[in-house]
């Protein structure tokens, strides 16, 4: 089979950065047919040592518009595909699968005001992309961005969105954004303590973005762990706040591939 007849391109890696010992970056080379959404994700895969290939979805943490591809990760202990995709180095390959997929994109939702974006570790990807782009900001009145870790150190990518406001084309729209970084296992100065679930159920988290949580202002976004996404889609569906289906909008949107 010809390069371009293969389902994938081989694209070299042009930067990892580690974080903490269990969280890091990637960032590869960008195929110029390779087209995606803010908030979808690529198949990605890495060839062990004995010849075969492993494959996992990862969401893009990049623009659509940049001419690369970034990706956050975690490492899993005895994970079959993290284990070697955390052995990589610069100018080492990753395999891209040429189709991006997922539906965690704000063509999901029709109508509201508010965008919440509710993450917590290596979910807040997707909502880092959809950050970088121009729809979102344009379409909405206010975007409150939610990053749940168990610790600060695990809180990535703060430096990228303290400076979304300082890039020319979101200049304007910057006062629309309120992050609110939490932690579940200690006390930090500047963030909220507790699960995103506890947070919404005590009303802590809206008192603090200065808004509330209802079906007909608010369109929110979750990535996370699968139990995290059940319990946060429980609580809101408290709220009448329901899944957006193609046969039926809705006000949540949620992205869960693990």
């Amino acid at each position: 089979m010809t390069a371009s007849a293969e389902k994938f391109t081989r694209q070299a890696l042009l930067d990892v950065q580690t974080l903490t010992p269990s969280l890091f970056t990637l960032r590869a080379g960008r195929d110029t047919g390779f087209r995606f959404r803010a908030g979808q994700f690529a198949r990605l895969g890495v060839t062990k040592s004995d010849g075969g290939v492993v494959w996992r979805a990862y969401s893009m943490v990049s623009s659509p518009y940049d001419e690369f591809l970034e990706f956050f990760s975690i490492v899993v202990p005895g994970g079959e595909f993290t284990s070697e995709l955390s052995r990589l180095r610069e100018g080492d390959s990753l395999l891209v699968d040429r189709q991006a997929f997922g539906y965690l994109t704000l063509d999901r939702f029709v109508g509201g005001r508010d965008l919440w974006l509710l993450a917590t570790g290596t979910g807040v990807a997707p909502f880092l992309s959809i950050l970088q782009d121009f729809e979102a900001w344009e379409r909405f009145e206010r975007i409150i961005l939610v990053y749940s870790a168990r610790q600060a150190v695990e809180l990535a990518y703060r430096e990228l969105i303290a400076g979304l406001g300082e890039r020319d084309y979101l200049a304007e729209y910057a006062h629309k954004l309120r992050f609110i970084p939490t932690v579940t296992r200690e006390q930090c100065p500047g963030m909220l303590s507790g699960r995103i679930t506890h947070l919404i159920e005590s009303g802590e988290l809206e008192r603090v973005a200065g808004v509330a949580l209802t079906p007909e202002h608010s369109r929110v976004m979750i990535c996370g762990n699968p139990q995290m996404i059940d319990d946060t889609r429980a609580v809101l569906k408290q709220r009448n706040l329901h899944l957006s289906l193609s046969r039926r909008p809705g006000q949540v949107a949620v992205e869960n591939y693990w």
